[in-house]
């Protein structure tokens, strides 16, 4: 089993890339070097490596950004992961990708009777991001059957800035922040993440059947940004990573901070089809956040 991580240098490529070394999987991985939008280039650098799998972690992820930069965004969410999968077919092997919870739009029933997305349910972007991403999905779809699409959110990981870096460093240097506190979805530690893919990968080498198609990967349970981070303060006091305990955490509206590109009130994710099929529990995000906190691999660079 040769894995190629494409994105190898992203926050979660970087973890992808860890979890096959610490598993003794071999694996090749490219990041910029290797342009997604140059079909040639990727069936170049893939000739003659004996490559079984394809893991790509590359995406254009900048939310806001995305609705000034949309012809940007839907390159390298869309063109590019269909690029990817043509190979995959041309080299018959298996094709997974990564996706976001922003493919729907917020309200997963009428009349404000939420209850987590099934895999199944009709996508509704209501942004640029989301939509590229959708179209990635399709396109993905289109060119391979031998495809697994991963939906993910609210990701953090020990490479690159996230959530969790960047209010540990708001709260180490502020009497008080503001976070919101009507979006619920489900904080997600890359490595949740990447054992996933592991397991995938692990089951195909082993000649075990994993049904195509989309799974919805997050940790368990749901909460807001606003509860998220005074669960962050909570434990990172208790680890000492935390020395201002004086910082008070404030509930805001999303109304109080208009962002270019609207976020989804809720997008939790129903994680039953995933846990079943692998035969796998799933952590509960909190566990997952005291994991991340107190691993030799946090960076309290990133914090100061």
């Amino acid at each position: 089993m040769k894995v190629w991580v494409i994105g190898r240098n992203g926050m979660l490529g970087s973890q992808v890339c860890r979890t096959l070394s610490e598993n003794c999987i071999e694996f090749l991985g490219t990041d910029s070097d290797v342009s997604i939008l140059d079909y040639g280039a990727l069936e170049g650098f893939a000739f003659g490596k004996g490559v079984s799998f394809i893991v790509n972690c590359a995406a254009y992820t900048a939310v806001d950004r995305a609705e000034s930069e949309a012809e940007k965004a839907r390159a390298l969410n869309a063109d590019g992961p269909r690029n990817i999968a043509r190979l995959a077919k041309k080299l018959g092997v298996p094709f997974l990708h990564i996706s976001t919870d922003y493919v729907f739009g917020g309200a997963s029933a009428p009349f404000g009777n939420r209850i987590p997305y099934t895999e199944d349910m009709p996508v509704n972007p209501i942004g640029v991001y989301g939509a590229t991403k959708a179209e990635g999905e399709n396109a993905v779809a289109e060119e391979t059957s031998d495809f697994y699409i991963l939906r993910t959110a609210w990701l953090y990981g020990w490479s690159g800035r996230n959530f969790v870096y960047t209010m540990i460093r708001a709260m180490n240097t502020h009497e008080s922040v503001k976070v919101v506190n009507d979006q619920k979805g489900t904080p997600t530690n890359c490595v949740t993440l990447a054992t996933v893919i592991l397991r995938i990968i692990e089951k195909r080498a082993g000649g075990e059947e994993v049904p195509n198609g989309i799974y919805h990967v997050t940790d368990l349970g749901e909460t807001t940004w606003f509860d998220f981070t005074n669960e962050i303060r909570k434990q990172a006091l208790e680890m000492g990573i935390l020395t201002n305990k004086d910082c008070v955490v404030n509930p805001c509206a999303t109304d109080e901070y208009p962002t270019p590109a609207k976020r989804p009130a809720y997008s939790v994710l129903d994680k039953t089809k995933v846990q079943e099929t692998l035969g796998i529990r799933l952590p509960e995000w909190r566990e997952s956040l005291a994991g991340f906190l107190g691993s030799g691999m946090f960076d309290g660079e990133r914090i100061k």
